[in-house]
């Protein structure tokens, strides 16, 4: 440090000191080489005698190696062939060790083309990943394990590919086999519910025996008899048909969701699957153009739609999430409403009852089938509501031609019995009691027809059919009586009614089948109870309940009989007045015949057998027909005489006229139906009668006098009536001189008439200035 220091010649005096000790180091070597140089000397001299000790040494040890080497040949090839046997060894023991590695892999390999090749695509597809994520890790730099690597991905799509396949084959053969598939679950559903009625029959046989045990022991033992051999037939069927469900095979489904699933494109699974599945519900649901003809086109219909629904609640429970109970319920709300519109628009063309009810049981079952599977069927019940109207329409279109076809082959007269086995066989058709009757010997005649029974039975029969309708709709039996009781009412006030009313108005049908049919719907009106009893004993139901609905046959066979009474009214006057056409009068006659004219008497004697055959008509029918009768006779009398064509009469023409309506009166007062008090049916002669009198006994001033008075002897003869036929009188007088006898009194009797007339004429007029 002293040396930098800024000390004055610093630096001189430290390479002086320098200078100084070299100088002393150089002594000091100079002194020790001086030492140690005799050694040196000496060393140099021992080196140079062990010269040629070394050089032959040299030699000898060249020699040495020479022969060493010559003998280390043998040595070392076998050396070398050690070191090469072992260099192949660990070679051996290295590719062994590689080949343990890679033995798995290809076995792995070999084992997914196995599973490939026998369709166990799940399960390659797992193994894929155990190579994937285990195997092919510890091998991945070798060649094959890259090619190998690169074909997963490919194998991976044909699997896709594949179970792709397979499930649209699932599909379409399910297509082709719903219908199957469904008749198969129907059946099912129908053997349940027979087993199940049957065990309820027993049940209830088991309760009645506690209470009827000695008197119903040999019904209980016939029906258990019966359940057992059901329930034996049962068994063996369901040994020989297979569930619904055994019927499909849906490994493609699984195989195909678990390929998917694994490939993570479950979803795109699951759309594509819904997708198809409602392609093919809406194929399903569309009907065949003529399957409203026969029952075969709709139990196909019914059975694709079962067997569809069968298969997704199928899927719905051994699969997660493929379908769910919402896709389900949606679909089937879609299939409900298709399936009412077409059961709808097809039913409509059914005309046969039959055919409906068939319709009606496959529908019952196939609500049945389907509730079983857990689908609401409350639509379909009420849709059976609707066909049940279809059905009691086509009832009543069937009954109408039956009631037709009996009324046509009708006799419409009293049913004859011969014997008592002839009697019990017809009152065990129509409940028919007559105690009067019962005491006559046979032979012997029941009042109604043949028409009468048939109709009653007829009405059962629609009962029953109409019944059959009722069965399986799960309603009360309050209801069930409720729908035959208005069904039956439908068919009594209209098609019965509509058939007795078209039946009346028949030209061929005359008087007497006119009677016949007053009688018979008198009985079929007091039947009408019975029926009410009948119905009742079917549904069990007593007629005293409150909602219970009356039957109207009471209202429909008395419009009918009315119908029948006005009928004969009007028959008897066109009867009538057929007769009153071939009168043939000679107005012009100079004095009468002395007895009635032929054509009245013929009318007279028709009217009276006429009124023999209403001898079992009621009695007001029989006196209105006969007054009816009458009045109408009466009228057409007076109108003949008024007859504007009637251009003149003759004294002799009146005392004619007046001996035929003498014959009316007689006939009147002879009583032809029973009932009648006094001379009533006199009274329909009165107008003619006084009328007649007043010309017979030209009382005129009389009439003249007392006209407008309540006493007057002529009450019933109008002016107007009285001008006319006057008028008519007095131009016979002038053309024929009717009053010849009277010469001398001619012309007073002229005067006369013409006076008369004059009065008559004011008469007329003053009524009609007051009217």
């Amino acid at each position: 440090r002293s040396v930098y220091d800024d000390q004055p010649n610093a630096h001189q005096k430290f390479m002086e000191k320098l200078d100084a000790c070299i100088r002393n180091h150089d002594r000091e070597i100079e002194k020790m080489c001086n030492f140690h140089h005799q050694g040196f000397v000496d060393a140099i001299t021992e080196l140079l005698k062990v010269r040629a000790d070394a050089e032959k040494l040299k030699v000898q040890v060249t020699d040495t190696n020479r022969r060493l080497q010559d003998a280390g040949k043998e040595v070392i090839a076998q050396t070398e062939e050690i070191i090469r046997c072992r260099v192949q060894q660990r070679n051996i023991t290295t590719v062994v060790e590689k080949l343990q590695l890679c033995l798995p892999v290809l076995e792995m390999y070999s084992k997914l083309k196995e599973q490939i090749s026998v369709k166990r695509y799940y399960s390659a597809l797992k193994t894929m990943e155990q190579l994937e994520n285990l195997y092919l890790p510890r091998v991945s730099q070798y060649r094959f394990c890259q090619i190998m690597i690169e074909n997963l991905p490919k194998l991976r799509e044909e699997i896709k590919e594949i179970s792709m396949s397979d499930l649209k084959d699932f599909l379409e053969s399910i297509r082709k086999h719903s219908d199957r598939i469904g008749e198969t679950a129907m059946k099912q559903a129908q053997q349940q519910k027979t087993f199940s009625t049957a065990l309820q029959k027993q049940n209830n046989v088991n309760y009645g025996r506690n209470m009827h045990l000695g008197r119903n022991r040999i019904l209980e033992s016939r029906n258990e008899i019966t359940l057992k051999r059901t329930l034996e037939d049962e068994d063996e069927h369901e040994e020989e048909v297979l569930t619904a469900q055994d019927l499909v095979d849906f490994s493609p489904v699984y195989r195909c969701l678990h390929i998917y699933s694994v490939l993570g494109d479950g979803e795109i699974f699951e759309n594509y699957y819904r997708k198809q599945r409602r392609k093919q519900a809406r194929l399903v649901l569309q009907p065949q153009s003529s399957m409203h003809e026969t029952v075969e086109g709709y139990r196909r219909y019914f059975s694709q739609i079962v067997g569809f629904f069968v298969v997704e609640d199928h899927i719905l429970h051994v699969t997660q999430g493929l379908v769910t109970r919402t896709y389900t319920d949606e679909l089937w709300n879609m299939a409900l409403s298709k399936i009412i519109a077409v059961l709808r628009t097809h039913s409509s063309y059914c005309s046969d009852p039959d055919l409906v009810l068939e319709l009606k049981n496959l529908i019952v079952v196939f609500a049945d089938t389907l509730q079983g599977y857990g689908f609401p069927v409350n639509r379909l019940f009420d849709l059976l509501f609707e066909i049940r109207d279809q059905y009691n329409e086509t009832l009543l279109k069937k009954w109408s031609g039956l009631f037709r076809d009996i009324f046509e082959a009708d006799n419409y007269s009293p049913i004859p019995v011969a014997n008592e086995e002839e009697y019990r066989i017809v009152i065990s058709k129509f409940p028919f009691q007559d105690p009067e009757l019962d005491k006559q010997s046979f032979p012997k005649k029941l009042p109604m027809s043949q028409s009468v029974p048939q109709i009653y039975m007829q009405v059962k029969e629609f009962i029953y059919a109409s019944l059959k309708f009722s069965e399986s709709l799960h309603r009360s039996s309050t209801e069930i009586d409720d729908m035959l009781r208005k069904s039956t009412n439908l068919l009594l006030t209209r098609t019965l009614s509509s058939c007795l009313q078209n039946l009346i108005k028949k030209p061929h049908i005359g008087l007497t089948e006119l009677v016949q049919i007053i009688i018979n719907t008198t009985h079929l009106e007091q039947a009408c109870k019975y029926l009410e009893d009948f119905i009742s004993n079917i549904t069990n139901i007593s007629q005293l309940t409150v909602h219970t609905a009356r039957l109207y046959g009471l209202s429909t066979f008395k419009d009918a009989r009315h119908a029948a009474e006005g009928e004969i009214y009007t028959k008897l006057n066109q009867k009538i007045d057929e007769f009153i056409q071939i009168a043939d009068y000679d107005w012009t006659m100079s004095e009468s015949d002395g007895r009635a004219s032929g054509y009245l008497m013929d009318l007279i004697n028709f009217l009276r057998s006429t009124f023999q055959v209403f001898t079992h008509l009621p009695g007001k029918v029989a006196q209105t027909a006969c007054m009816s009768a009458c009045q109408h006779l009466s009228m057409s009398l007076m109108q003949m005489l008024l007859d504007s064509e009637l251009k003149q009469i003759s004294m002799g023409a009146i005392q004619q006229f007046n001996l035929d309506v003498i014959q009316c009166e007689l006939f009147a007062s002879s009583e032809p139906v029973p009932g009648f008090q006094g001379d009533t049916l006199q009274l329909a002669f009165i107008d003619l009668r006084q009328l007649l009198d007043l010309f017979m006994v030209w009382d005129w001033s009389t009439y003249l006098a007392d006209y407008g008075q309540a006493t007057s002897k002529y009450l019933r003869v109008n002016p107007g009536t009285a001008l006319t036929l006057l008028e008519k009188m007095k131009d016979s007088s002038k053309k024929n001189n009717i009053f010849a006898q009277f010469r001398k009194n001619d012309r007073d009797k002229q005067k006369l008439i013409e006076t008369v007339v004059k009065q008559l004429r004011s008469l007329v007029n003053g009524m009609s200035q007051h009217t």
